[in-house]
């Protein structure tokens, strides 16, 4: 189970209208992804070099499969 107590959400600057992600990288070893609409719900883990992939293909427009 990850400790969640800590985590530093923070939403994009771009986010716009009601359907937005959460994101925590201040996590040791761990970036959380939260539903913004639903702080309480789950939380999606993924180890930092995953995460830095699918960002980075985002940004060049492919996400990574």
């Amino acid at each position: 189970m990850i400790d969640l107590y800590r985590a530093d959400w923070r939403k994009s600057s771009r986010s716009g209208g009601g359907n937005c992600v959460e994101v925590a990288g201040n996590l040791a070893g761990v970036v959380g992804v939260r539903d913004s609409k639903d702080v309480a719900g789950p939380v999606l883990a993924f180890g930092p070099g995953a995460w830095a992939s699918f960002v980075a293909g985002v940004r060049v427009g492919r996400p990574s499969r």
